[in-house]
């Protein structure tokens, strides 16, 4: 065994602006240790692993830190993604047969890991890539494997628990409040009674949608509904709401999330039926169903618009207090497996301050406190209405969209990292 161990990192799930920052990190901090030889990365996730589609990252980025820089504003996934899931780690650990490889999923992937000399694994993702950390965390202790596996969180639905917010949500928050208000400007200009639905994504929680709130201006009210999925959704109630609004106001702007569901728990856009490989709904169209519902019951000009993939990769607006935080996990993350962590998640803690500025510090939890498991809005970020937000969560989620990235641009579009490595 070399005096050196070899890093693997990968990512998993939905896009952000932030998760490629997050991997600039690892490799950053990995370039910097005496402790790290070779960093490899996965193609397309734990599934990448199993192929093992393993890239060495020096050789595909070179060695000039620069390139990091470029890597760190890129939209999507550098390394690709996957949505798989593993089986539990107890029903494979006695068919460890190394002259196997195949035999399940545990023993390729941990065949594979020790035949790349690899001792520090990084996942990273959301909920669900947090499960793959902790089982094969869980596989490795049972097996007395010397690999560390730490996940690095992600998710523009901010659902992750532990920590105070995740990377990708605070560039996601910006795009939407961004658009909401460019769209406000748009309806305007026309003196007819007007209603614009604008669906959003989140699930089980409401917190992206709510972040809509921040593009009201002294001129505009935009959006004068929200609707979050904590809050049970009513359509006699919908109607109330913006008939009400429609009496004061030309135009009605209303924010929804694509995750509202009525009280037994039927999802708006019910036509959606579809699951993914972890069970959750596939959901869309909750804005095409309430747009109908305005012009059969109030019968005004109405339309809807659902954000939909732009509010991932959207990183010509990316926040860079996102963006640096991302990249300060990936690098804290590192740090963190050779001092011996494993089945661990890296997150994000605020600070109280004297003066009230926005400070934030680094730690670690046991990945299994996030694995599989959703942080919602709190019901005092909710108006009681349950059709707006509170001055509370404003100032939670302020704070998170600052700052501005530098970007270059090339015949008035930006330069992104290329991802051709991805095509086969």
């Amino acid at each position: 065994m070399s005096e050196t161990y070899n890093i693997l990192v990968a990512q998993s799930g939905g896009p952000t602006s932030a998760i490629n920052a997050s991997l600039a990190g690892v490799i950053r901090a990995g370039r910097a240790c005496k402790e790290i030889g070779t960093i490899y990365g996965a193609i397309n996730g734990i599934e990448g692993v199993l192929e093992r589609d393993l890239v060495d990252l020096t050789e595909l980025l070179g060695e000039d830190d620069s390139v990091l820089d470029v890597l760190k504003i890129s939209p999507a996934m550098y390394l690709g993604s996957c949505r798989y899931k593993l089986e539990e780690p107890e029903k494979a650990v006695n068919q460890l047969i190394p002259e196997y490889e195949r035999i399940d999923d545990y023993t390729c992937i941990f065949n594979i890991l020790t035949d790349y000399d690899i001792r520090y694994f990084f996942y990273i993702g959301g909920n669900d890539s947090m499960d793959t950390v902790m089982k094969l965390g869980k596989f490795g202790r049972l097996i007395d494997s010397p690999i560390r596996f730490i996940g690095i969180p992600k998710t523009i639905d901010n659902d992750l628990p532990v920590t105070d917010h995740t990377p990708g949500y605070g560039s996601a928050a910006r795009f939407v409040a961004t658009s909401m208000m460019e769209m406000a400007y748009d309806t305007s200009i026309y003196s007819i009674k007007s209603v614009l639905i604008v669906e959003i994504m989140g699930r089980d929680a409401g917190w992206l949608t709510a972040a809509s709130a921040l593009a009201r201006t002294s001129f505009s009210e935009a959006p004068h509904l929200i609707y979050l999925p904590e809050v049970d959704f009513s359509d006699s109630q919908f109607l109330v709401d913006l008939r009400g609004k429609l009496k004061d106001h030309e135009h009605v702007i209303v924010a929804v999330s694509e995750g509202v569901h009525y009280a037994d728990g039927t999802y708006v856009s019910m036509h959606s039926a579809q699951k993914d490989q972890f069970g959750h709904t596939m959901l869309s169209g909750a804005g095409g169903y309430l747009a109908s519902l305005v012009h059969r019951k109030i019968g005004c000009k109405v339309r809807s618009v659902e954000l939909n993939v732009l509010q991932r990769c959207a990183a010509h607006v990316s926040s860079l207090t996102d963006l640096n935080e991302a990249e300060e996990l990936g690098k804290r993350a590192v740090y963190g497996a050779i001092e011996g962590r494993s089945e661990q998640l890296i997150y994000l803690k605020r600070l109280e301050t004297e003066d009230g500025s926005y400070q934030v510090e680094y730690d670690f939890a046991d990945v299994a406190e996030a694995a599989n498991k959703e942080k919602k809005m709190p019901l005092s970020m909710i108006a009681p209405g349950g059709n707006d937000i509170t001055e509370e969560f404003l100032k939670y989620v302020r704070p998170l969209i600052q700052g501005e990235p530098t970007i270059e641009y090339q015949n008035g579009i930006p330069v992104y990292l290329s991802i051709k490595h991805l095509k086969v």
